[in-house]
């Protein structure tokens, strides 16, 4: 059974924030207690308006007036129920006069998010420039604020080069700022700072965004103790809480990386009481697998391929349908990995053979790959693997095997596959299209490789759902 509590945070203007959480009770408890002993499914009156901002703030925590009032208005009409359901996560939403944030957690799935995040470099400089803001006014030159920043780069032991490749970190880093509205472009071009340090820029500095930069805090030192810090940061001993996030923030969930409780969880709460209300609020389709279960959206409610997040999958372009013909080529001739059914294997220096293969029968130019690419299979390599790595659907190991996720065969050719007719040199040029994938019979667990596949549009089944900043 559940019941809620209230739950209390303290958000960056001093208000304090109260949401319920549910608690779960144990039969024992509930028994004692004179209550029923059955489990009551939480619910919420969620219309479609309310699963788009549920969805829109999962993948952007920064809504900021001026650029998105349309989407503020939205979510101060439906504040309660949003805050309701993002509280069945334990995050925090803050609704401020020109601002909304979602304060969320961060993903616990490092090696995903690196591969397609940022450069060291880049964070470092996106947190100096932020110490900088804080002293700045209102209106501030870009120089001005750069400078500031180096300062505090000194002061704690940073290396300051003032060359390009600094400056490139330094553009990337004021970009992650407008994103969130925290340093905003107001005269000038951001991107004339990488060829010119004096580049007459003007940007607008919002004090009181700054306090929303750092949304999860530790006791730990992230300096002296970052692993620490870290390990504290991500850590939710919450089982239930702890699976909802990860449906709801990351491309799926494989059932062979639960512990125990999770697994039970899994296996008890995911389609009853638990799971598929709460995919239900975001407007999503709960799949339930053999090896896993993910949230994917309905054919009739798929808009757009960066809906659910920044990665995508499959995409038009050499990246994308390189990795699509990997994904054939593994379900075809990838090896098995007795501990976890389902994955298959490549090793790296098969996947470089195969890209410089398909590379050599796509060819260069219109309507082809891209000339750079079929040039650099290794590079090309990189990219994709990046793409399938971000999407946890691709895991690489110590010594360059390429493990492909199960959930890869939801995107498999019904008849001969892509691979196999590039390998035959069938003369096709092109992106791979986009192949629409049958309905189950049923709702029984089905393996991903099975003949029934969900109707969930690909392209946004794999969209990795996460922002954590």
């Amino acid at each position: 059974m559940t019941v809620d509590r209230p739950h209390e945070e303290i958000d960056g203007q001093g208000e304090v924030l109260v949401h319920a959480e549910p608690t779960e009770v144990s039969s024992e408890d509930a028994g004692a207690r004179g209550r029923p002993r059955s489990r009551r499914a939480w619910s919420i009156e969620a219309g479609a308006e309310v699963a788009a901002v549920l969805r829109l703030l999962a993948a952007r925590p920064w809504l900021v007036a001026g650029r998105d009032d349309e989407a503020i208005a939205a979510v101060r009409r439906n504040a309660d129920a949003v805050r309701d359901t993002f509280a069945r996560l334990g995050w925090v939403l803050v609704v401020e006069r020109d601002l909304v944030r979602l304060r969320k957690s961060p993903p616990p799935r490092r090696d995903a998010w690196a591969a397609t995040a940022p450069s060291a470099a880049t964070c470092s400089w996106f947190f100096l420039l932020v110490a900088a803001a804080e002293s700045m006014p209102p209106k501030v030159a870009l120089a001005t604020l750069v400078t500031a920043a180096r300062s505090a780069a000194a002061e704690v032991g940073l290396p300051v080069t003032t060359d390009i490749g600094e400056r490139r970190a330094i553009s990337g880093a004021l970009k992650m700022l407008g994103e969130r509205g925290v340093v905003e472009q107001v005269d000038g071009e951001v991107d004339g700072f990488v060829h010119d340090e004096n580049a007459p820029v003007l940007l607008a500095v919002h004090h009181t965004r700054l306090v929303h930069v750092v949304a999860n805090f530790a006791d730990a030192d992230p300096v002296e103790e970052p692993l620490e810090w870290l390990a504290m940061v991500e850590r939710e001993p919450d089982v239930a809480r702890r699976m909802r996030r990860r449906l709801v923030d990351d491309t799926l969930v494989h059932a062979g990386d639960l512990d125990p409780a999770e697994a039970d969880w899994l296996r008890r709460r995911v389609r009853g009481d638990d799971g598929a209300p709460l995919a239900a609020a975001f407007g999503l389709h709960l799949e339930r697998r053999g090896e896993g279960a993910a949230f994917v959206v309905p054919s009739e409610a798929f808009r757009h391929a960066k809906e659910l997040g920044p990665l995508p999958f499959p995409t038009p372009g050499t990246v994308g349908h390189a990795a699509l013909l990997l994904c054939d080529d593994a379900a075809v001739s990838g090896d098995l990995d007795e501990g976890r059914p389902g994955w298959r294997g490549l090793a790296r220096r098969s996947v470089v053979a195969r890209l410089t293969r398909w590379g050599e029968q796509f060819g260069a130019g219109r309507g082809g790959w891209a000339g750079e690419d079929v040039d650099n299979p290794e590079g090309l390599a990189d990219k994709v693997g990046a793409l399938l790595a971000g999407l946890d659907l691709v895991r690489v190991t110590d010594d360059g095997t390429w493990w492909f996720s199960p959930a890869t065969g939801r995107w498999r050719a019904p008849a001969t596959s892509h691979a196999a007719q590039a390998a035959a040199g069938d003369g096709r040029t092109g992106s791979a299209p986009r192949r629409r994938v049958r309905a189950p019979a049923t709702a029984a667990v089905l393996a991903l490789d099975a003949e029934d596949l969900s109707a969930a549009p690909g392209a946004a089944a794999a969209s990795r759902k996460d922002r954590p900043l």
